[in-house]
């Protein structure tokens, strides 16, 4: 597997752990000083920070156990990325990708079955957030790690009682 592909893959699996909310998994993808950050828009091509910043694979760990929600019952969430650009030089990587996150909520069947005339997947699928992630890995005894990642979102975040 070419270098490119192992940075890419790293990002895979940032996001299936973050669909699957395994902050175990997750976690073990940032060296222990990884800096994690989430930016907003607010202009052209402008973000400003938001929130503290995450330290580290078991700062990631912790937030995503803790902090993320739980799917609903039939719920789940599906990020897709693409347009990756990759600059590897030595052990130092730098990927940026472009990402949409889909919520996917699937419809209860009715107990006495579906009824005639109805086929194909059965619930709703709508983006929910979209944006870039910008990520800076090294690599450590063979391995890509996340040492800096920003999470550059298109829209603003509401905070509950804030």
């Amino acid at each position: 597997m070419s270098e490119e592909r192992k940075v890419q893959e790293v990002l895979a699996r940032y996001v299936r752990a973050t669909d699957r909310r395994d902050g175990k998994a997750q976690g073990a993808l940032f060296t222990d000083d990884a800096v994690v950050r989430i930016h907003i828009k607010t202009g052209p091509d402008r973000y400003e920070p938001f929130g503290e910043p995450l330290i580290g694979g078991a700062g990631v760990e912790f937030a995503v156990t803790n902090f993320m929600s739980p799917h609903p019952e039939g719920g789940s969430s599906h990020h897709t990325t693409s347009d990756h650009i990759i600059e590897i030089d030595g052990d130092l990587a730098h990927l940026n990708a472009q990402f949409v996150v889909f919520a996917v909520q699937a419809s209860a069947r009715p107990a006495d079955g579906w009824p005639a005339g109805v086929s194909g997947a059965q619930g709703t699928v709508r983006s929910i957030e979209s944006g870039y992630y910008d990520t800076e890995l090294r690599r450590i005894d063979g391995e890509w790690k996340i040492v800096k990642h920003r999470v550059l979102m298109d829209m603003p975040i509401a905070v509950p009682g804030a």
